[in-house]
């Protein structure tokens, strides 16, 4: 009777396992990114992710914050891959033994929006640098994203460069969001208000406003992308191979054509240029 009973109980539990949806088993291979809010704002990662997932069974979860945010997620080892738009954060992210390598993935380009009214008078110029002064000196209202971001990274540089200590003017015509990009941008909107955006976020934007794109071009806003897996050797969790499959794919053929096949209202938002080898 003890051995019957025993074999109903291994036969139910194999029925059982038999019936338990592959998929459900499948849902549990998963990794963790750490990203920018843009390639999340944008819709890019609802585009890229089910493509990945579709040809290798792993699913992504992405936590989207500012790239400082993201940087300090994958050095606690809360994420397996890091996915930000700041090159020197992201070397001194390598240098310092958090990740492994880090590799351009793709590129698009930052722009100054503000009002149509354009009270600094910048509409049209080309050097960066020069626009931001010309705010500064009108104390037209700028608002920052202000949240340590890689597009807060990068804005504070071109301030330094245009010779205007924002933080001295901080509450007065220079306001700090603490927020996404979106958020900041619906901020300015309410506000009438300067601001600096990624392309891919403005372009996906709905709300804008009195706002317009009145400077671009300049080198100095180009916005590359770069992808780096946390080191096992720090954190000995990492999802090493599944980690290291998504980089993979990202440089891979297949992944560069899918980036660069992304659009937003019929307009390419990034520009795929994959380095095979880490730098």
């Amino acid at each position: 009777m003890l051995h019957r009973r025993v074999f109903l109980t291994l036969s139910m539990a194999v029925a059982c396992l038999a019936a338990y949806p592959l998929s459900a088993i499948a849902a549990d291979r998963f990794i963790t990114v750490a990203s920018t809010t843009s390639t999340e704002n944008s819709g890019l990662f609802r585009h890229l992710l089910p493509l990945f997932q579709q040809d290798t069974g792993i699913e992504v979860r992405v936590v989207a914050v500012g790239t400082g945010q993201a940087i300090e997620l994958a050095q606690r080892g809360d994420a397996d891959v890091l996915f930000v738009h700041h090159k020197p954060s992201e070397e001194k992210f390598i240098a310092e033994g958090f990740g492994v390598a880090r590799f351009d993935v793709m590129y698009n380009d930052f722009v100054v929006v503000g009002p149509r009214a354009d009270p600094a008078g910048v509409k049209g110029l080309t050097d960066v640098a020069v626009a931001l002064a010309q705010v500064a000196a009108k104390q037209a209202t700028f608002v920052s994203r202000g949240d340590d971001s890689g597009t807060h990274k990068l804005e504070l540089s071109l301030w330094k460069t245009a010779g205007v200590g924002v933080a001295a003017a901080s509450g007065t015509w220079y306001r700090e969001a603490g927020a996404s990009m979106g958020a900041t941008l619906n901020t300015a909107s309410g506000l009438d208000a300067y601001s600096l955006t990624d392309r891919g976020t403005w372009i996906s934007f709905k709300n804008r406003g009195n706002l317009l794109i009145l400077v671009e071009g300049d080198s100095r806003l180009f916005n590359q992308y770069g992808v780096m897996l946390v080191h096992p050797k720090k954190h000995p969790h990492v999802k090493t191979a599944d980690g290291q499959t998504f980089i993979d794919w990202l440089l891979s053929d297949k992944g560069q054509q899918a980036i660069a096949a992304f659009r937003i209202e019929g307009e390419q938002a990034f520009f795929p240029n994959a380095r095979k080898t880490g730098s």
